[in-house]
């Protein structure tokens, strides 16, 4: 295992110990009190969106590649990549779900 690695697999160790710490609450919040739910689900639907654009155009970079590289099997690479696409797109409408829940 690589230093970088084992720092990696270490930070996430800490997250998760960490974790019920960082989310205990008291027994009454105050009336002016952040909604920090809606603030983390905001953020963690920008960051969904963004991975979903970055996969979305390296996935039509490989299948334009692909289809250059071999005109015969256009058919087939049209297909996967539109398979391909509706599943990232997907996961962008499950983030979207997630965050108008909360």
């Amino acid at each position: 295992m690589t230093k970088k690695v084992a720092a990696v697999m270490l930070m996430a160790v800490l997250a998760l110990l960490v974790a019920p710490v960082t989310f205990a609450q008291a027994a009454s919040a105050p009336e002016h009190a952040t909604n920090w739910v809606g603030v983390a689900a905001a953020i963690a639907l920008g960051i969904a969106a963004a991975g979903c654009g970055i996969g979305q155009g390296l996935a039509t970079a490989a299948a334009c590649e692909g289809t250059a590289r071999n005109p015969g099997a256009g058919g087939a690479v049209r297909i996967a990549f539109i398979i391909g696409v509706a599943l990232i797109e997907s996961l962008t409408l499950y983030a979207l779900v997630i965050v108008l829940i909360k």
